[in-house]
């Protein structure tokens, strides 16, 4: 069974929503806040009366000290308070806001407040992420495996360490303005056309083969 709280925020859609309003007025330093806004921090319509230390403690510790420096700015100055951050709700979910608004002014035309809205963001952040690991974890893997295979030839033909072989191919690759991973791969492509690498000569062709290995690049 649900608590009382949970089934008001469910009456809202449940936490966390997509679209809210808020409303600042300076002279009382008053915070509104809509139904939607309150369940993105994780409350009940109702359950809260924001205040500006009630909403700079749900801010993402690493953006607070930008938002904190906004609001003042806002409240010295009469500037919207307009930003693109992080909060985190009740039940320590993190969401990735974008807090849209403009100056609200008096019939006389003096700016008395700010208004706007807040619109959360985080699936978007979240499919960008997946979209963007779809995209390059393959290609990651793929350049990993090019690396260790090029470390372990280097290994076996110099009787280094990983680590040393690994400063090998940075350094011909730094050397050469040559990919890392391309280099890497077409050392592998010489080494298997070899004859087997056992004599002084066959060390001799591999320096060579090292040395030049950029240029095959294609």
């Amino acid at each position: 069974m649900q608590s009382p709280r949970h089934e008001a925020l469910d009456a809202v859609g449940g936490a966390p929503q997509s679209f809210g309003s808020f409303r600042l007025t300076f002279d009382e330093e008053r915070w509104y806040w809509s139904d939607e806004v309150a369940a993105m921090h994780g409350y009940a319509p109702g359950e809260v009366v924001p205040t500006t230390d009630l909403i700079l403690s749900h801010k993402h510790p690493d953006d607070a000290p930008a938002v904190r420096e906004q609001v003042r700015r806002t409240m010295d100055s009469g500037e919207p308070f307009s930003s693109r951050h992080r909060i985190i709700d009740t039940a320590g979910t993190v969401h990735h806001i974008i807090v849209i608004a403009d100056r609200m002014e008096s019939e006389d035309g003096a700016v008395i407040g700010t208004e706007g809205y807040y619109i959360d963001i985080t699936d978007t952040v979240r499919s960008e992420i997946r979209q963007s690991l779809a995209e390059t974890v393959p290609d990651m893997i793929a350049a990993r495996e090019d690396i260790d295979r090029a470390k372990g030839v280097l290994m076996f033909v110099y009787g280094v360490s990983a680590d040393r072989a690994f400063d090998i191919l940075r350094w011909r690759s730094q050397e050469t303005n040559v990919k890392l991973r391309l280099l890497a791969a077409q050392l592998v492509d010489d080494f298997a056309a070899q004859e087997p690498l056992l004599s002084r000569s066959a060390r001799e062709r591999f320096d060579h083969l090292l040395l030049t290995a950029h240029r095959r690049v294609h």
